[in-house]
């Protein structure tokens, strides 16, 4: 799924949730869903982040993308 699926299935998972009449196993259905959603679309954003970063000038003004190489 990409980030914009997740984005697009969080934004329906809050719309489902915000409808007063979904009974309590659901809604806590549809919230695990959404935790599992948010934490895989903010770690994507997270790594494109990164590559940005990681992302230099050379002195000919062409661009390289280093590969990450996780610190910790």
């Amino acid at each position: 799924m990409t980030l914009e699926q997740k984005l697009e299935r969080l934004e329906a998972i809050v719309a489902e949730l915000e409808n007063e009449e979904i009974d309590l196993a659901a809604a806590l259905a549809l919230f695990e869903e959404g935790v599992i959603n948010l934490r895989e679309a903010a770690g994507a954003l997270a790594e494109a982040e990164t590559r940005v970063k990681k992302l230099t000038e050379l002195a000919g003004g062409a661009f390289v993308i280093e590969d990450f190489e996780d610190d910790g």
